[in-house]
């Protein structure tokens, strides 16, 4: 990463309230606002099913910065698992090739950095899962089998149906009690 670029990043950090976050791809920086009541039940409903699920050795991690320094990026998911070794840190990042899956909840008011943006840099940084929840449409999609800087696999399920979670966690994604934007 271009030490300007991390210095931007950094100074931006810095300079913002609590409750919001940063993040960096390429030469654009993204701030985010805190999370609203629907985000914040769902993102628990999701988490609840993946800790159930997570194998020994990964943990979760809300709002972890995964970086790519090779490749310009500097992403925040809402929710990753990471091996407990790379969190023994007293930074806030960690490699983003050692994330088993990046979370995503489409925030209303940006979803073009979620389905768009995080889908470009996701499997250029090496992270083998995304999922994306988007409480607008009412769908959870799960993109896999990164190869080439995109992902080749897409499955999408409605709010109320199972979508299969695959190895290292392995179970069906219940979301059946996500709740939809109005």
């Amino acid at each position: 990463m271009d030490p300007q670029h991390l210095a931007l990043l950094e100074e931006a950090r810095r300079s913002l309230p609590d409750g919001y976050k940063v993040e960096l791809s390429g030469d654009t920086l993204f701030m985010a606002v805190g999370r609203t009541g629907f985000h914040q039940r769902n993102l628990l409903v999701i988490r609840r099913q993946f800790d159930a699920h997570s194998p020994s050795g990964l943990v979760p991690s809300e709002n972890t910065d995964l970086v790519s320094p090779g490749v310009g990026k500097s992403r925040n998911p809402d929710l990753t698992y990471l091996p407990a070794e790379a969190l023994e840190t007293t930074d806030n990042q960690v490699p983003a090739e050692v994330a088993a899956i990046a979370v995503e909840l489409v925030s209303p008011s940006n979803p073009e950095n979620d389905w768009v943006g995080k889908l470009r840099d996701y499997p250029i940084m090496g992270i083998p899962l995304y999922l994306v929840v988007d409480a607008r449409l009412k769908t959870a999609t799960l993109f896999s089998r990164p190869d080439g800087g995109k992902y080749h696999r897409r499955e999408d399920v409605d709010f109320g149906g199972t979508l299969d979670i695959p190895r290292p966690f392995g179970f069906g994604l219940d979301t059946s009690t996500l709740l939809p934007y109005a």
